[in-house]
């Protein structure tokens, strides 16, 4: 049985593909550009000529291709979008249309001449069975297909998407204290979370069942399978992605507290001393969101002591780097570089696989097997 798991992040998109027959750590695996960044070049190529874009499709993740889209607006190059694919930009399409960009229908497509067009989309599944398939690895007899987007959702006029999201993450914790939590059946996932729907949308006619899930909680709870951070019942995983840093705290009877901060935000100092507010309960809301963060949750007023075990925090993330720095004094945390079946680049794909083992529990069996089998694997932590 095999399931194929992406993780789609600003940089790049991480796929596994999990095969029964196989130990996880033989696994296929490939680490390449993201859509976002994709669609970046392309439009940099086409800045560079004066070209005229359509742009068609469907929402995806921002960033990169945002800001490139709204360069040749300002440039006076003619931008065209379809409403499905402007809101890749904002929910709201007259804000599109006041960068410059003019937004046609599906019907008028065809009437646009001597530009070049570009479909958006997060998920592209004929690609990645292509590339499988050049190297003779087919696609075809899949159990599962599981994708990780980072979605803010579809914030009401006047509601901060940063207020939006935090809201959707009380709310999906307090009916379910679980990483899983942030998992989907395709036809399940809730009409606010638009970015995810996309997926949905781009992925019609599968072969086999789609499951979609936030990118953040995917990535902590696929380093929970590395062997060191798996035998901690209580522990601290921050995720430290390129756009957004994430960390959840986590007990034994589930998610004890999280925040979210927009990583070129902060630096070392300020992140040490969010985790160290999140351990000792004293974190708010405010204290994030007040500084251009996504805000913070606090479910528990025990105190997680720092300092009593062989590290401080678990770190996973493209972006983890930052806490190299924490090495070098004593008094800073102590991070313990999760490497889930010696891969961390891929920590997101095994957390796609926990959850879609539970959305879909006739694959569980072979799943949790292959997933459960590394926790015994003796690792030593960083020591200093």
């Amino acid at each position: 049985m095999k399931i194929l798991s992406v993780d789609i992040g600003t940089g790049t998109q991480d796929i596994f593909l999990y095969d029964s027959n196989l130990d996880i750590e033989n696994g296929f695996k490939l680490v390449l550009p993201s859509p976002t960044m994709m669609v970046h070049r392309r439009l940099k190529q086409a800045l560079h000529t004066r070209t005229p874009i359509l742009l068609s499709g469907y929402q995806m993740g921002g960033g990169p291709s945002a800001w490139a889209i709204e360069e040749m607006a300002r440039a006076g190059i003619p931008v065209y979008m379809t409403p499905s694919a402007a809101t890749t930009l904002n929910d709201e399409l007259d804000k599109v249309e006041a960068l410059g960009i003019r937004i046609i229908s599906d019907d008028e497509i065809k009437k646009i001449k001597d530009v070049e067009e570009l479909e958006l989309r997060d998920f592209d599944f004929n690609l990645i069975s292509k590339t499988f398939n050049d190297y003779g690895v087919s696609l075809k007899d899949l159990g599962a297909i599981a994708v990780a987007v980072f979605d803010h959702g579809n914030a009401p006029a006047g509601i901060s998407d940063r207020q939006f999201r935090f809201d959707y993450l009380d709310e999906r914790i307090k009916a379910k204290n679980s990483l899983s939590a942030f998992a989907y059946l395709s036809n399940d996932i809730p009409k606010i979370m638009t970015r995810l729907q996309s997926v949905a949308d781009s992925a019609s006619g599968l072969p086999c069942p789609l499951v979609v899930m936030d990118t953040a909680p995917a990535a902590v709870l696929g380093a929970d399978f590395d062997p060191a951070v798996a035998q901690r019942k209580a522990k601290i995983v921050c995720n430290v992605g390129n756009f957004h840093t994430l960390a959840f705290r986590l007990g034994e009877k589930g998610i004890e507290g999280v925040f979210e901060h927009h990583t070129g935000e902060i630096d070392l100092p300020k992140l040490e001393s969010l985790l160290r507010a999140l351990a000792d309960g004293s974190l708010k809301h405010e204290d994030v969101f007040n500084d251009m963060g996504h805000g913070a949750l606090m479910y528990s007023n025990e105190k997680f002591e720092f300092g009593k075990d062989d590290f401080d925090v678990v770190v996973t993330g493209p972006r983890r780097s930052m806490f190299a720095l924490s090495q070098k004094e004593r008094e800073n945390l102590r991070p313990y570089f999760a490497v889930p079946f010696g891969d961390m680049m891929i920590a997101g794909c095994f957390g796609l696989l926990a959850a879609t083992a539970e959305i879909l529990p006739e694959l569980a069996e072979p799943v949790l097997g292959s997933l459960r089998s590394g926790r015994g694997r003796g690792v030593a932590p960083w020591d200093g």
